[in-house]
């Protein structure tokens, strides 16, 4: 299976964040815990610059926690903000803006030797399906609160009032426009940041089990009624026990296509587990 997708708008979209970093104070990298090495693009290093970064660990309920916890380390060891959180989760707001806080003191305290006060401004970036949307939301208090256009911001676009001194930019989400490494697709594609609609949806699915098998054996016999041994089938048949299993059928037989979407759709919504498809250990990261 490979995998190469980027909507055209994308295109616009990473233009309208380079254009915009030059204004921005803080940015805050939104990570889906589940693949978090894969959500990051590697070309926003250029991008971001000195900008102060917190890296934001989304979706951790449905990651798998130790995990979660060894990406937790890699990043702090690499001396990097993060933190992880759940986006529909009340202490998320707080979790958020103490980390912006402590990010931007040193832009704030620069500000005001000079005798210069205004709000810190904020950028949120994230891969499609990242969870963006709800944390914005939910840091704004749902009011989206518009303080206007600032110099340097795209027709269009506008500013978002988080809390007094601190304003918030939204930004689309983003890919890139090339995938190197298709491991990194794979994962993107099955925690939901590229469309379905451009792969095979049976041969995504037995991919997705070929992950599983390695380090969560014991979710998949458990969410679908089978025996370790029958897990351990090459997934092409794995699939196929999933059907019988989950009544996917069809006249002809067993409905792997109707099967693959359960399962693609099962992980996705963490109804198999808590399951990390990477850790740092799969890129020789320290």
């Amino acid at each position: 299976m490979y995998i190469q997708w980027f909507p055209g708008h994308m295109t616009k979209a990473l233009r309208m964040i380079e254009e915009n970093m030059k204004v921005i104070d803080v940015v805050g990298y939104l990570l889906d815990a589940r693949a978090p090495f894969s959500c990051f693009n590697p070309a926003f290093k250029k991008v971001i610059g000195d900008k102060p970064c917190v890296f934001i660990l989304n979706k951790a309920d449905l990651a798998d926690e130790k995990v979660t916890k060894e990406w937790e380390s890699y990043f702090s060891k690499q001396g990097l903000s993060v933190v992880k959180v759940v986006s529909t989760q009340t202490n998320t707001t707080a979790v958020v803006k103490t980390a912006f806080s402590a990010a931007r003191k040193k832009t704030i305290e620069r500000f005001a030797s000079k005798g210069v006060y205004r709000a810190t401004r904020a950028m949120i970036l994230g891969v499609p399906n990242s969870g963006k949307s709800t944390l914005i939301n939910a840091l704004s208090g749902k009011k989206n609160a518009i303080v206007g256009n600032k110099p340097g911001v795209t027709k269009g676009k506008q500013w978002i009032r988080l809390e007094e001194g601190l304003e918030l930019l939204d930004t689309p989400g983003t890919l890139w426009n090339k995938f190197e490494n298709q491991t990194i697709a794979e994962n993107l594609l099955f925690v939901g940041s590229i469309s379905d609609a451009v792969v095979d949806t049976v041969e995504a699915a037995c991919i997705l089990l070929d992950k599983l098998k390695k380090n969560y054996i014991g979710l998949v016999s458990n969410r679908y009624g089978l025996s370790e041994d029958e897990a351990r089938l090459p997934s092409n048949e794995l699939l196929e026990k999933i059907s019988v299993k989950r009544g996917c059928l069809s006249r002809g037989g067993v409905d792997l296509l109707r099967a693959a979407n359960l399962v693609c759709g099962e992980f996705k919504n963490g109804k198999i587990g808590r399951i990390t498809l990477e850790t740092p250990k799969d890129y020789n990261l320290n």
